[in-house]
């Protein structure tokens, strides 16, 4: 099975893909999704680069296949969550989070509206904001952003 935390992260996360119905199998996906826990597994072995099928040298060929395309956001997991679009200059970019090599600095866009938001005369703290959608009894105020409950409560 998977040796390294890199793979096992991997492994998981095409478990996750197949447990949703979002891993294919074939060129490209082209094979249709797969149906087969088993054939699941041999998918996630193969893309950690850890099939007993392969030889060292295609293990880590395809390890690196896979590495490249996460970092490219190019996941069906992470194109379902909405961590990957594809940018300005059409390559595709993902969230900090996901180690996108595009999503290290911010955008000119959005460092000018980040700007903005942050000079508003009427910007309240989250923990402001927080206590008013105590107050008003907003669902789900927990596990929202700053942002989220200036919209919640209208604000914005």
């Amino acid at each position: 099975m998977a040796e390294s935390s890199r793979q096992k992260r991997i492994t998981g996360r095409v478990m996750h893909e197949f447990k949703h119905g979002e891993l294919k199998s074939g060129r490209a996906g082209k094979a249709g999704k797969v149906r087969s826990r088993r054939q699941a597994i041999a998918i996630a072995l193969q893309e950690a680069g850890d099939s007993k099928y392969d030889s060292k040298r295609r293990n880590r060929r395809n390890l690196r296949r896979t590495e490249r395309k996460e970092a490219r956001g190019q996941t069906a997991q992470q194109e379902r969550e909405g961590r990957s679009h594809v940018g300005a200059r059409r390559k595709r970019e993902s969230t900090k989070a996901m180690g996108g090599r595009n999503a290290r600095k911010q955008t000119a866009r959005g460092h000018r509206a980040a700007l903005a938001r942050a000079h508003r005369a009427d910007g309240h703290t989250r923990q402001e904001l927080y206590e008013k959608a105590k107050k008003r009894h907003v669902e789900g105020r927990s596990k929202m952003s700053k942002r989220q409950l200036e919209n919640a409560l209208g604000l914005s």
